[in-house]
């Protein structure tokens, strides 16, 4: 027999999977409301749910809701919920990537988003090398020139991409970056794209905008994002809000 306590607790959980659900479809009707109105297919936008700071409850009460691509930004953090959480979900690391870190990271992680110096994407090529798999990455890009945050200068992509892309078991994919704070998105959002699209024209392989969070995601995909990085708008506010999700911008995701 059901005691009252237990019946209460199971209410407040599917109460609270419900919450995540209906904000996940939200999100994914905002991308595709700003994905057509830019003449674009909703499909060429991946939606990451950045779980970081957040209890493995509500991934997997997103996964109930049909979603894979989750994104964390500690390594340690990342390693406990895929531990805890298991098959079926895309790992993205958005954080800032320090070299000891990076064994937890590679092959763990589907996608990387955040390489922006050589000696990480050394470190990350040859672990990737070690566990004999490729691992993909995109390129940080600091196009705000903000001193606070991490990334190549726009002017060094091309130059830093193809040594990136030098590097044996590691692929680099596209560009990424995280506006400052105070800034206007769009103009930075449109700078990144126009930089991938110089790149592309030497690399076709780079493809990928990583660009745009909770509170500015729609306007990363009208300028041709085709991955967003959103947490707060799915999961609801985290308890240390001025915990940075992508390395160094306040509440960003």
């Amino acid at each position: 027999m059901n005691r009252p306590n237990d019946a209460l607790r199971s209410s407040a959980s599917n109460s609270a999977a419900d919450a995540i659900a209906s904000r996940l479809a939200e999100v994914r009707a905002r991308i595709e409301a700003a994905a057509v109105e830019a003449g674009r297919s909703p499909r060429d936008v991946t939606l990451v749910a950045v779980s970081k700071a957040f209890d493995v409850a509500v991934i997997q009460a997103a996964r109930g809701a049909g979603h894979a691509d989750f994104g964390e930004s500690r390594a340690q953090e990342l390693r406990r919920k895929a531990k805890a959480v298991g098959s079926g979900v895309r790992w993205h690391f958005v954080g800032r990537l320090q070299r000891n870190k990076v064994k937890d990271v590679v092959g763990l992680a589907n996608l990387i988003h955040s390489v922006d110096r050589i000696e990480l994407a050394e470190a990350v090529a040859d672990r990737a090398r070690r566990a004999g798999r490729l691992q993909r990455v995109l390129v940080q890009v600091n196009v705000g020139e903000d001193p606070d945050k991490g990334g190549c200068a726009p002017a060094d992509t091309v130059g830093f991409v193809a040594k990136v892309r030098a590097l044996d078991w590691i692929a680099c994919e596209g560009l990424m970056t995280i506006p400052p704070l105070e800034a206007d998105p769009q103009p930075l959002f449109a700078e990144l794209r126009e930089l991938r699209d110089g790149v592309r024209a030497r690399f076709p392989e780079v493809q990928h905008l990583s660009m745009g969070m909770t509170h500015d995601y729609e306007i990363a995909v009208r300028e041709g994002a085709t991955i967003v990085r959103v947490g707060e708008a799915i999961f609801g506010p985290r308890e240390d809000s001025a915990a940075d999700d992508a390395g160094s911008r306040s509440g960003s995701q």
